[in-house]
């Protein structure tokens, strides 16, 4: 199956960056969000990514015009009639993901492939919500979508063959790497990446070493580009919660879940996203 029109459902984190790596390989794209703000805000995600291709001299203005065109930004499901692919972007939770997937269910033409970026949440799952499970497939990004080439394309009990290797086509139509792995509790990235973290985070809380501190030790070791708590306030704290704590769930106290960072998302501050988490983040 090729696909000719994608749409992105959740303008959040990612939304906004999964629309314009799309767009950007010369895809139309729906973006789709439950306010108009949300909206706002994942478009004007897309275009800042743009403007700084122009402003390093490697992009011209009427390009950049030109592929922002390719996004339709929209509130409602009219303009899904015809799309081809679908990425479900909504927070990690699997009551608004199943709800998600119901309602694309509804809207989308029958041949169409529903993907989850879900991180670490069941496929299957979701796609019992569906009348179509064996086209429902994880279509994992990583953060930020607009950089990051790998993509996991995981695949639920009932996703067949088929859909797997045209989610995988699709990907590489957009440019990125896929890795195909079945359906397991943090996939394969988040599984190895919350496990060295949540060793970070043990330390930490151990050792009372200052969170700036082990950030600026982690990524001046080359170990990793920046330290675990300065990526969690770019995550989102209540997205790598969750995470946290699914995967200490599944797999035992191997996986450790900060205090401090189950304090902070009780009190709301989320990270870059509401300008407050282990660090202050500027408007």
């Amino acid at each position: 199956m090729f696909v000719f029109k994608a749409a992105v459902v959740g303008a959040g984190t990612m939304g906004g960056e999964i629309a314009q790596a799309i767009a950007n390989s010369e895809f139309p794209v729906v973006l789709k969000d439950v306010d108009q703000k949300f909206v706002d805000q994942g478009l004007e995600k897309a275009r800042s990514l743009w403007r700084a291709r122009v402003a390093a001299g490697k992009m011209e203005t009427a390009e950049l015009e030109r592929k922002f065109a390719l996004i339709t930004p929209t509130t409602d499901y009219d303009a899904f009639g015809d799309v081809d692919f679908v990425i479900e972007a909504v927070p990690e939770r699997m009551e608004i993901k199943r709800a998600v997937f119901s309602e694309l269910d509804a809207v989308t033409p029958g041949h169409a492939i529903l993907a989850s970026n879900t991180s670490s949440l069941s496929i299957t799952e979701m796609g019992e919500a569906t009348s179509r499970p064996e086209k429902v497939v994880g279509f994992h990004f990583f953060y930020p979508a607009s950089v990051m080439r790998l993509i996991e394309v995981i695949e639920g009990e009932d996703t067949t063959p088929e859909t797997v290797q045209a989610a995988s086509n699709f990907a590489q139509a957009i440019r990125k790497m896929p890795i195909r792995c079945g359906e397991a509790p943090g996939f394969v990235v988040n599984r190895i990446l919350n496990s060295s973290v949540s060793e970070l985070w043990r330390f930490q809380e151990e050792s009372g070493i200052d969170v700036k501190e082990l950030d600026r030790i982690v990524s001046e070791s080359k170990a990793a580009p920046m330290g675990p708590f300065f990526l969690t306030d770019l995550l989102g704290l209540d997205t790598v919660l969750h995470v946290a704590e699914y995967l200490k769930d599944a797999y035992g106290d191997r996986f450790y879940v900060h205090p401090r960072l189950q304090e902070l998302v009780a009190s709301g501050e989320l990270g870059a996203k509401t300008g407050k988490g282990f660090y202050e983040h500027g408007n």
